[in-house]
């Protein structure tokens, strides 16, 4: 039986975790996952669900801060593991541990070599890609560098956002992890380089990026929106004040009135950008829930009409 020590942090990370446990070849000897976090206007001391999942298998955790130069560094390399498996844990691995290990793959989220980094997933959707995906690699030194063992491609549909293609990505992950990995243990798999000509990273998300510019075009406010959904989410201001929008759709109006209601009833509320309009589905007004577009209009945004402009 192969002994694995696995390390993750976000759902993405539990189903790739999940997949593992139901395997009778692997044994799940340790994981290593971020400290509980306080969550919640309560700010209440939570666990992520990587850690809850392994408790429940009873499964030995480890919550490092930072795992090099930790003691929890010594503890894992003596454990005597075949090997490592990773799921967006959010951490560079020591080489020393890398080197202790017969192998270390990583469950990453995008098709590489584009998207090396901590946000492939909101970056593919932002940046319009039609397909998105994940690669099993090599965990080396560098970011995101290693060979890799397997790829499998998603396509994105106009209903999706980075919420849900995490979801789907993940069961991809799974099952690409699953397919390949015993024939890379057996060594009948031989990894592929990347082309170092065609990477590109993509950074984790900064605040300045969740501000809508409503001088874009249509679609690129769109993709802006659904590549920040449900979390962090995207927003614009209205008379001042902090307005997000989670779900949104090109209306194919021909408009260049940047930020402009445009159109505007009971239903529907039409938003002018700089090339083409956009319909809004669901907002957060400030100081409000999320809510349907339907609800805003015939609730705290029944005084809003054609012409006022939201970014302002």
């Amino acid at each position: 039986m192969t002994k694995i020590i696995f390390m993750g942090t976000i759902d993405f990370s539990a189903t790739v975790l999940a997949g593992l446990l139901e395997q009778t070849e692997y044994e799940v000897i340790a994981v290593v996952t971020q400290p509980d976090r306080r969550v919640g206007r309560k700010q209440v001391l939570t666990p992520t669900v990587v850690k809850e999942l392994a408790i429940s298998h009873g499964i030995r955790v480890f919550t490092p801060e930072k795992l090099a130069g930790s003691e929890e560094l010594a503890e894992l390399m003596a454990l005597g593991a075949d090997g490592i498996v990773t799921a967006a844990f959010g951490q560079f691995l020591p080489v020393k541990l890398l080197n202790s290990v017969k192998f270390a793959v990583n469950v990453h989220g995008s098709l590489l070599p584009w998207g090396r980094g901590g946000a492939p997933i909101q970056r593919a959707i932002m940046a319009g890609h039609q397909e998105l995906g994940v690669t099993i690699i090599e965990m080396v030194k560098a970011m995101d560098a290693g060979r890799m063992l397997a790829q499998r491609a998603l396509r994105l549909e106009d209903s999706d956002n980075a919420g849900t293609m995490f979801e789907k990505l993940a069961i991809v992950g799974r099952d690409l992890l699953l397919d390949c990995l015993p024939d890379y243990l057996s060594g009948r798999l031989e990894p592929v380089p990347q082309d170092e000509t065609k990477v590109t990273v993509t950074p984790n998300i900064v605040p300045e990026e969740e501000v809508i510019d409503w001088i874009g075009s249509a679609t690129e406010i769109w993709n802006q929106i659904r590549g920040l959904a449900p979390a962090p989410g995207a927003y614009t201001t209205l008379n001042g004040q902090r307005f997000k929008i989670y779900e949104a759709k090109p209306s194919g109006t021909d408009a260049t009135a940047a930020g402009e209601v445009i159109a505007r009833d009971k239903k529907t509320l039409e938003i002018g950008t700089g090339a083409g309009s956009l319909k809004l589905l669901s907002v957060q007004p400030f100081g409000k829930a999320r809510m349907s577009i339907t609800d805003y209009l015939n609730g705290v945004g029944r005084d809003l009409k054609v012409g006022d402009k939201f970014g302002d």
